[in-house]
């Protein structure tokens, strides 16, 4: 009796704390994530007051998170929307890998960890926040920017790698043979391929399955199948996250609007729960010996990812200041870093405090970086381009602003 009403006040303390911890971050105008990761870092190991009574439940609770989100972010595309994007921006997607996973591997590799924590570190720089990156588009007003495609055809694409690259990480944190892991690979693959081939073809009768005129049955069914998918998927070392994300992809239409307007209030309570087991498990003392590798991380990738963000945009034909936008944008690293950083912890602990003190720099610059970094760039453009003789250019000669945002149809959410 006693160790359940220790459990009970524990949680309740910890939901409650994550509520005023949500509500200061909105008032703030910033994601809610640090907070989440500070909170865990303060009641964690070597933390002011660990948490011991609820831990186990937090775990679960976790582990319900990161399926939650990657539930979630399936829900958000449809499988024609995905294989549209694979074959319009597969070389953004290149490039993105290219400038912005390299770093972290190397890192990694320069701190002497290994192969393991080179390529958990490399995916863990990679990614950009979907869930930030939505919310800050639609805070500037920018969901029908010409370059919104753009930045979102990049994140639809990251998402989608993540089929791929978390079984390859799952096979290296669980230590298999090469053979085994070029096995869970082309399982990895073909499932995915599978997927996207029936929910193309018969994605009208899967959501008539599931759909239910009650909420209660529908997100009974729905989330009752993501857990079994998903559990299936972790037998199958294809990883948890990637079966979700595909029971995603496979529901669309009304059902998937459905699904998710009764689910997002689950996910953003657990993935809640996940940032703050992730604090839980990383010691505040081991974070300043990586603080230095986190910064200089962090200035490297800012500049990768804004390098992106214009070379896709200006692939796409958009002018330099909706390039610059679209890169500074990109920036801000979230959910799907912690996620990964999450994995390989249990295999590689020092991943864990370097993850955490990245994320935490590049969810606080990433919103900064979209608001200003097309304003900075067009005055240093400006004075680069006028000598210290030349004339300010007057109303006349100065170049008319970007045309006025297309009507073009853009996801609201990511």
């Amino acid at each position: 009796m006693h160790d359940t009403t220790a459990m009970l006040i524990e949680l309740g303390a910890i939901i409650l704390a994550l509520g005023l911890l949500g509500r200061l971050a909105g008032r703030v105008g910033f994601s809610p994530i640090p907070l989440y990761l500070l909170a865990g870092l303060a009641f964690g190991q070597g933390g002011i007051l660990p948490l011991q009574a609820s831990e186990e439940f937090v775990a679960t609770g976790a582990e319900i998170g990161v399926i939650l989100l990657l539930l979630l972010l399936g829900l958000e595309y449809s499988a024609s929307e995905l294989v549209t994007n694979l074959k319009t921006q597969y070389s953004s997607g290149a490039v993105d890998f290219v400038l912005n996973a390299v770093p972290g591997a190397a890192m990694a590799l320069l701190l002497g960890w290994g192969p393991v924590a080179a390529v958990a570190l490399a995916g863990v720089t990679w990614i950009s926040s979907s869930g930030v990156i939505a919310k800050v588009l639609g805070d500037l007003r920018r969901l029908g920017n010409r370059e919104t495609p753009v930045v979102l055809g990049v994140l639809v694409l990251e998402d989608l790698s993540m089929a791929v690259y978390l079984p390859i990480l799952t096979a290296l944190l669980a230590g298999v043979s090469l053979a085994g892991g070029a096995l869970t690979l082309l399982i990895a693959l073909g499932t995915v391929g599978a997927v996207l081939y029936v929910a193309l073809r018969h994605g009208r009768l899967i959501s008539r399955a599931v759909s239910s005129d009650s909420a209660e049955m529908l997100l009974l069914v729905v989330l009752g199948l993501t857990l079994v998918v998903a559990g299936v998927a972790q037998h199958l070392q294809v990883s948890a996250a990637v079966g979700a994300f595909l029971v995603g992809i496979a529901l669309s239409g009304e059902v998937a609007e459905g699904a998710s307007s009764i689910l997002s209030p689950l996910r953003d309570l657990f993935a809640a729960v996940f940032f703050v087991f992730f604090g839980l498990h990383t010691d505040p003392a081991a974070i300043p010996p990586v603080l230095l590798p986190a910064l200089a991380l962090a200035a490297v990738t800012t500049l990768t990812k804004i390098a992106t963000g214009y070379w896709a945009a200006r692939r796409a034909g958009i002018s330099a200041k909706g390039r610059w936008r679209a890169g500074g944008t990109l920036v801000a690293r979230g959910e799907f870093s912690i996620v990964i950083a999450g994995l390989a912890v249990g295999v590689e602990p020092r991943v864990g405090p370097l993850a955490t003190a990245y994320v935490l720099i590049l969810v606080v610059l990433g919103p900064l970086t979209a608001r200003w970094t097309e304003p900075l760039a067009t005055r240093l453009t400006r004075l680069v381009g006028r000598g210290p003789a030349e004339a300010r250019p007057t109303p006349a000669t100065r170049p008319d602003p970007d045309p006025e945002p297309t009507a073009e149809a853009v996801h609201a959410n990511v």
